[in-house]
């Protein structure tokens, strides 16, 4: 049985937003963050809805958690996002202070490990990776592969 506040329950959460990006023809990409074994923030990509590059899930989750809570900082907060953060989203991660990023898939082309790694994060930081990594994986491959057709 799957506990409720395992890392895989949580990143399963964050694939159910991503496959809400990807009805909304958006690149498949979720978030949720956890305080206090409580999801309190849920976001998807939605560049194209809002037409603001921006707009990842990573930093729309930042921005409900931070109005959830009442503070800018999230070191007692875990992000779960589906895809490796951009550089973008790495910094505004650092500075949230969040407590833990954990990911699914690895992002070859923009993640932000290929550019300076861990040390992009907060210092604090706790790093995971690889939690439903194929599954995670497969739903942003298969959206790129129908746009190419």
């Amino acid at each position: 049985m799957l506990s409720v506040f395992s890392d895989t329950y949580y990143m399963k959460q964050a694939l159910a937003e991503a496959q809400k990006a990807l009805e909304a023809d958006e690149v498949p990409v979720g978030a949720v963050i956890v305080c206090d074994n409580r999801i309190i923030a849920r976001a998807h990509n939605q560049t194209e809805l809002l037409t603001d590059v921006t707009a990842h899930a990573e930093i729309l989750a930042l921005t409900a958690a931070s109005g959830h809570l009442g503070s800018k900082y999230l070191p007692d907060c875990t992000l779960f996002v589906t895809l490796e953060p951009c550089v973008m989203c790495a910094g505004a991660l650092a500075w949230a202070q969040i407590g833990r990023v954990v990911y699914g898939a690895t992002d070859d082309k923009r993640g932000f490990m290929l550019y300076g790694g861990k040390s992009l994060l907060h210092p604090k930081t706790r790093l995971e990776m690889g939690v439903l990594e194929e599954e995670c994986g497969a739903l942003v491959r298969e959206f790129f592969r129908k746009k190419r057709v």
